[in-house]
């Protein structure tokens, strides 16, 4: 895929991130695009796959222990309501991919605070407008994106009352994962099997490489062109292995046009900023700056 059509995706992307008649006619897709996360206060939360494996504990207690605040909005002592959605696996098994989702977090759940795990199967457009999805999403703590086919997530999501009610839980305080495809269809672009194209736009700045081992990461130095292309950076992640975002509440944690994010697992997280040709390798419990 040559630098033009990527910068046609990019535009597609900056036309699919705001209304335009509210503002004003200087403003630049840019200026409308900080914060890295947009204008939502829960946490961000990005995976390389390997999802509720053994071995995944660490991210999946971290997830659980961002979640806690929306819960305790609701009153001390609330469970923490974890919503699975497995749009990623809907041309495989989602309903599998959800099991093995509520059997992980129930795993490792802290015995003093207890935890709901439900699912919503939105995995065509008919459950992708049901109300009752919708009514389940928005009233999460955590939403759980797992992996699969990742052109699944921004082909089915945008206009549907899913993914509103998802941008209102997150809004209020909900944390919002994804892992692999789920991580990667976050992103202002995603990669698929036809090529790069626009994502959901919550994270800007980057592209998600998931299974990012060191082997993977020297295989696919393709994927670095087309970003470079499209002025983003690469954010490999390894298997079991994740970022989390800081809650946006404004109090400091931005460090000018950055955000500071804590890396959580066993595996390695590399980060290849726009014009870079080396990565910055990090590992558990390191925080990594990424554009804001």
């Amino acid at each position: 895929m040559g630098p033009r059509i990527v910068l046609d995706l990019v535009r597609t992307a900056e036309r699919r991130a705001a209304p335009q008649d509210d503002l004003p006619a200087a403003e630049t897709w840019q200026e409308r695009s900080r914060p890295m996360i947009r204008a939502m206060s829960g946490r961000v939360a990005l995976h390389g796959g390997g999802e509720f494996l053994p071995g995944d504990e660490p991210f999946l207690s971290a997830l659980l222990e961002a979640a806690a605040g929306s819960a305790d909005a609701r009153g001390s002592g609330e469970p923490i309501r974890v919503v699975v959605v497995p749009t990623a696996a809907a041309r495989h098994n989602p309903d599998a991919a959800s099991r093995v989702g509520a059997s992980a977090f129930e795993r490792v759940a802290d015995t003093g605070r207890p935890i709901h795990v439900e699912t919503a199967r939105v995995v065509d457009a008919a459950s992708a407008d049901d109300p009752r999805t919708a009514e389940r999403l928005e009233s999460a703590d955590l939403i759980y994106l797992p992996g699969g086919d990742p052109d699944m997530i921004p082909t089915l999501f945008p206009g549907t009352g899913a993914w509103r009610a998802i941008e209102a839980a997150h809004l209020r305080g909900a944390v919002l994962a994804g892992a692999s495809a789920g991580a990667m269809g976050l992103c202002r672009l995603t990669w698929t099997p036809d090529g790069i194209r626009p994502g959901l736009d919550i994270v800007h700045g980057l592209v998600v490489f998931p299974h990012a081992d060191a082997q993977m990461w020297v295989r696919q130095t393709a994927w670095f062109t087309m970003a470079a292309a499209a002025g983003v950076g690469v954010l490999g992640i390894g298997e079991r292995t994740g970022v989390i975002s800081p809650m946006d509440d404004g109090e400091g944690h931005r460090n000018g046009g950055t955000a500071t994010w804590q890396v959580v697992g066993e595996q390695e997280v590399r980060w290849l900023p726009p014009g870079a040709t080396k990565p910055a390798i990090l590992t558990h419990g390191a925080t990594i700056e990424l554009p804001a």
